[in-house]
């Protein structure tokens, strides 16, 4: 995944030289090709993510089309301030990438592991949220966010997870792609590194599922034909079940045709041990094993019902 965002990069700068990338010092080896293609669209603003932002924000009021980039522990975290004010409060075009949500950078603790940006910047006026599940779905997100009038957030997860789509989905604002279809007693619903998951459990579980690439905002009509036509949902996500995907689901939901939702995430806690990415998705109950034991007694009730 992280392959196809260095390649939209490059595509987007050499076609348009108003694209200008900013690195908050990371990313060295993943913008060789694009430092070799656009050195004069190439900014390394430093250890300095705030001011970041605001150099992005005057790039963008300047006819640019920034692009910042940063950890999703420091992009959005640390500059909620300056994303909001600098940037969607005159509804600037600014395209941010989170990388390594989640719980990618396991080994590096709490400062690193970045599960509450997406429900940061939920609250934020003017700004959408993308969280591709796949290269395909990352290229398609990037292709949209640089048509987009304002501000944008693309949050990305584990890159070497393979991919979901046979090629690159139609991409449309707030909407649902269908993944796989299945018995409509119970749909999951997953966003990001989640996908392949819940594409496993679908599998045998029999039920459908359903990628959601765009957080924010949600399609309400899809989500309300489909809750009308399902008995409950599951939402599955590497992000807090506070203010993520499973919120915005179900607030949507409950204003249109409200149904049970079981939601799959973090919870209300920090990382305790230390270890690979897998040990942190078992100790925060992501790995396939510890999510089967909570979604298929859910599936087979609702089945049953």
């Amino acid at each position: 995944m992280r392959a196809a965002f260095s390649a939209a990069l490059v595509e987007a700068a050499t076609r348009d030289e108003r694209v200008v990338l900013l690195t908050g010092d990371h990313g060295y080896a993943l913008f060789d090709e694009f430092r070799k293609r656009c050195p004069g669209q190439y900014i390394n603003a430093g250890i300095a993510e705030q001011n970041m932002v605001g150099v992005a924000a005057g790039l963008a009021k300047a006819g640019f089309r920034p692009i910042v980039y940063g950890l999703s522990a420091f992009v959005p975290v640390r500059v909620v301030e300056q994303i909001k004010i600098d940037v969607c409060y005159e509804k600037l075009p600014v395209i941010f990438t989170g990388d390594g949500a989640g719980l990618v950078y396991s080994t590096l603790g709490t400062s690193h592991q970045s599960f509450e940006d997406v429900a940061c910047l939920r609250a934020v006026p003017h700004i959408d949220i993308m969280s591709p599940c796949d290269a395909h779905e990352l290229t398609a997100c990037m292709a949209t966010a640089l048509r987009q009038a304002g501000p944008v957030y693309l949050r990305m997860g584990k890159a070497d997870l393979g991919a979901v789509h046979e090629a690159m989905p139609d991409l449309h604002r707030g909407a649902l792609i269908p993944v796989r279809t299945g018995g409509h007693a119970v749909s999951l619903i997953a966003t990001g590194s989640m996908v392949k998951a819940a594409c496993a459990l679908g599998e045998e579980l029999d039920v459908p599922v359903w990628s959601a690439p765009w957080i924010k905002p949600l399609d309400a009509a899809q989500l309300g034909a489909l809750a009308s036509r399902t008995k409950a949902f599951v939402t599955l996500e590497e992000h807090s079940v506070a203010g993520g995907l499973g919120a915005a689901v179900l607030e949507s939901i409950s204003e249109t045709c409200p149904v049970p939702l079981l939601r799959i995430g973090v919870g209300e806690r920090f990382s305790e041990t230390c270890g690979s990415y897998a040990h942190a998705l078992r100790e925060h109950g992501l790995d396939l094993a510890s999510v089967r034991e909570r979604v298929a007694p859910f599936v087979a009730k609702w089945k049953a019902s």
